[in-house]
């Protein structure tokens, strides 16, 4: 049921609240029912982020109710203070983007190719740096697992309540001169439909699908939370989590995914949780224990059978 209720979210009467929690009980389902393995702790990461997935993406199931109560204005008004009156994006586009002069068209150098690659191979760097840590240091990895799915069902959360517009939707909003948004490219897209052509309209609808979640910036929190752990387990692995983290906050702005507030908003999730994290111990301890004791009542429930 917890696999499914994503799938059929869009299908059953049933408030979003109900499916959600359908899915997120999956990863507990399945602590229940099969003995702790290595192999058990990558499926409950799969399930939660499977539910993660689905919690990221209902909002916009309603487009026009999502759409009345997006934001757009308060993130501008920051970004132009951070940008001394400019939106660091629309600084960076007009330093760095090339357009050719005869057609309009972009043209796409190597710094630009590189900074869209960063963009995409962020799906698999905080779940790579989980495994990584399984792998090198399993003591390490509950701990681990538990703040990197803290940041990403936390920041979905306010996904759900505080829809906030990304630099290339304000662009895009008519009337966008009353609440003084620049225009942006959307450079990731643009290089995306030339790159892939055809396949780039399903690639996208699959690893897309709320395109006003920007506050705070997912892809910047996760990123840095795993450069952090990465250097607890050793100073190469944890600079080179730093390097990526760096280099993605920088695509992130440039190519006008998000705004420079949203990537400080990430940051400040990540180091919340990770402040905060010691203190929700015993309590997700209790959990764990109780979690433990439905699984030894069901296994030797099932044994005595």
């Amino acid at each position: 049921m917890g696999v499914a209720a994503p799938l059929v979210r869009k299908r059953v009467p049933a408030s979003p609240v109900v499916t959600q929690t359908v899915a997120f009980a999956a990863p507990v389902a399945l602590c229940v029912a099969v003995r702790r393995s290595r192999t058990r702790d990558v499926a409950v990461c799969a399930l939660q982020m499977w539910a993660y997935l689905a919690a990221y993406k209902t909002p916009h199931d309603d487009e026009t109710g999502q759409a009345r109560r997006v934001h757009i204005d308060y993130p501008i008004d920051v970004d132009r203070a951070l940008g001394w009156g400019e939106l660091p994006t629309l600084r960076l586009q007009r330093a760095l983007a090339l357009v050719d002069p005869d057609d309009g068209l972009p043209r796409w150098r190597r710094l630009d190719k590189v900074l869209v690659w960063a963009h995409w191979v962020w799906f698999m760097v905080p779940h790579g740096a989980l495994l990584y840590i399984l792998m090198r240091r399993p003591e390490r990895f509950e701990r681990a697992a538990a703040m990197t799915y803290a940041v990403f069902d936390l920041g979905a959360s306010v996904y759900w309540v505080a829809p906030t517009a990304p630099p290339w939707y304000a662009a895009s909003v008519e009337g966008r001169e009353s609440h003084g948004a620049e225009d942006v490219r959307r450079m990731m897209v643009e290089y995306g439909e030339q790159f892939w052509r055809d396949g780039w309209g399903p690639l996208y609808s699959v690893l897309g699908g709320n395109p006003l979640a920007a506050m705070p910036s997912l892809h910047f929190a996760t990123s840095l939370m795993a450069a952090l752990l990465l250097a607890e387990v050793g100073p190469v692995a944890g600079a080179l989590g730093g390097a990526y983290t760096a280099v993605l906050g920088f695509a992130l702005v440039y190519l006008g995914e998000h705004y420079a507030v949203d990537l400080l908003a990430g940051a400040g999730l990540t180091l919340a949780v990770r402040r905060l994290g010691p203190r929700a111990g015993p309590a997700l301890r209790g959990v764990g224990r109780a979690v433990a004791a439905l699984e030894t009542l069901a296994h030797d429930t099932t044994a005595r059978g």
